[in-house]
């Protein structure tokens, strides 16, 4: 079990005690978008050291929260049936936390499951409902992600391919997602810059991924 122990009886304080532990709860954001070996949980999440990755790891397995399991001879962790119950709690967090996000210091960095995480965040199905399907190239810092929407389906992996729309930004897409850029004051500021595509597609984007500000 966690090592904290707030001495009180109540969901909330038993599920802090069992994900509240620093990094416990990146640690499950990352799982959320697919299972992970050891050196991957280590190098999206490039600031933990090894030691506490180590007993997070050992607490959320004991807490049945993820497991160990082999996949092509290595062995990888994901989250159980009661772990991906924190999906909907781990998004709602992550659209409450944006609407605090200042512009970023030099050293944080976008990583594939972060911004995978936050665009399931802002994905609003009931609108992309109404839209046709549509594939995206993001370009994001050093961070490429190939994001397919089918109706309220969302589909977000690393990779390129074959788009309706390419785009490149940094951290600043975050005022497209808000709404404090439009899709053309994007384009006119350099915010974002269109790779290949149609632009009119920017504006469809922005419509399926918002989180206001």
């Amino acid at each position: 079990m966690a090592a904290r122990d707030y001495g009180q009886y109540s969901g909330i304080t038993r599920a802090m005690e069992l994900v509240g532990e620093r990094w416990a709860l990146l640690i499950v954001r990352d799982l959320l978008v697919g299972p992970r070996r050891y050196g991957e949980l280590a190098a999206g999440l490039h600031r933990i050291p090894s030691n506490i990755l180590a007993a997070r790891l050992k607490e959320l397995q004991a807490a049945g929260v993820i497991r160990r399991a082999p996949r092509s001879r290595v062995i990888v962790y994901e989250l159980t049936p009661y772990g991906r119950e924190l999906e909907p709690v781990v998004l709602a967090l992550g659209a409450w936390g944006f609407k605090a996000l200042d512009d970023p210091r030099p050293e944080q960095l976008i990583t594939p499951e972060s911004m995978t995480m936050d665009l399931r965040s802002a994905f609003r199905p009931d609108v992309a409902l109404e839209l046709p399907a549509t594939a995206y190239a993001a370009r994001l810092g050093s961070t490429e992600l190939l994001i397919r929407v089918d109706g309220s389906s969302l589909d977000v992996r690393p990779g390129d391919g074959p788009v309706d729309l390419a785009f490149s930004s940094d951290a600043g897409i975050r005022h497209l997602i808000s709404g404090e850029l439009t899709p053309q004051h994007a384009l006119d500021s350099g915010t974002i810059e269109v790779l290949r595509g149609h632009e009119h597609l920017l504006t469809r984007f922005a419509t399926t991924f918002h989180l206001a500000a």
